[in-house]
């Protein structure tokens, strides 16, 4: 059973939404509220947000809506029992409660910044998946966030030395939270081929409904949330748009999950299949509340 709840804001705008934000969510309502607030100080204002919600607990949740009745973002929150790890599954109800055509996607841990969705918008192509990164923060900074200094595009304003710190985290990424105006440059730095990341892309609804969306088959991060919807969407002539130093996300630190070996070994079989449409996807979930 799917629990469906939105506020106010959401049920003013329902049509005219230029994009939807998903957020892949569970349990974390302190990181959650910085990323909301990340939201609610962007440059473009009209898209809505579904909070993708793995089985958050009922405390979680309770607090969660409380949150959401002052927040001025039209909001849409969905709720499944937690039975282990399901995201793929609860990210597929996002889709299809979505009201927008364009689809944006994103993790309970990742701080956008001010420009993330109005570059998102305006960059999207019928035939294109833009391809972000995200720079990872520091477990000293990540400490020290408040909602506070993030509704203050605190962050985009002090990278003076946020960027050099972040420099020192995983694959040396403290660039990747430069945001650039120049098109002409930004070109030259994403020649380097990109493919999907599930905390940064974004892509037309109608092509991720072609691939029956996510497959519900992956039991845990990894695989399953970027390599195998990267290589399906490649399947159907999708060009994989770098997109790094345009839409910039922070991640905030925590310590990571496993990666099951089982999930590599499912992604090695979707690809000797070359299938593009999953079989275990959304259109199976909604025909199980049909019978």
């Amino acid at each position: 059973m799917i629990d469906v709840y939105e506020n106010l804001p959401a049920r003013q705008n329902q049509i005219t939404a230029k994009a939807s934000v998903l957020i892949a969510f569970y349990n974390n309502l302190d990181f959650l509220k910085m990323t909301l607030a990340g939201f609610a100080n962007q440059s473009e204002t009209n898209f809505e947000i579904v909070i993708c919600d793995d089985g958050s607990k009922p405390e979680v949740v309770s607090e969660l809506k409380k949150f959401l009745d002052s927040y001025q973002i039209p909001t849409r929150h969905l709720w499944h029992e937690d039975k282990a790890w399901r995201k793929n599954r609860m990210l597929n109800w996002g889709i299809h409660w979505s009201r927008s055509t364009y689809l944006i996607f994103i993790d309970q841990d990742c701080v956008p910044h001010p420009k993330f969705v109005e570059e998102h918008i305006a960059h999207s192509g019928r035939n294109a998946v833009l391809c972000g990164r995200r720079m990872d923060l520091t477990p000293w900074l990540t400490r020290r966030l408040t909602t506070e200094k993030i509704s203050a595009g605190w962050l985009a304003k002090n990278l003076w030395w946020i960027v050099p710190t972040g420099s020192y985290m995983k694959d040396n990424n403290g660039p990747k939270g430069i945001y650039l105006r120049s098109s002409s440059l930004r070109n030259w730095l994403n020649r380097k081929y990109r493919g999907i990341v599930g905390c940064n892309f974004s892509i037309d609804k109608e092509n991720i409904l072609k691939i029956n969306g996510f497959d519900t088959r992956y039991n845990g991060p990894g695989s399953g949330e970027d390599s195998d919807i990267e290589f399906r969407l490649s399947l159907l002539g999708l060009q994989m748009t770098s997109f790094a130093f345009a839409a910039v996300q922070y991640h905030l630190w925590h310590r990571l999950l496993t990666r099951p070996n089982e999930n590599e070994k499912l992604f090695q079989q979707v690809k000797q299949q070359a299938r593009s449409k999953t079989e275990y996807g959304l259109s199976q979930q909604l025909s199980e509340i049909c019978v």
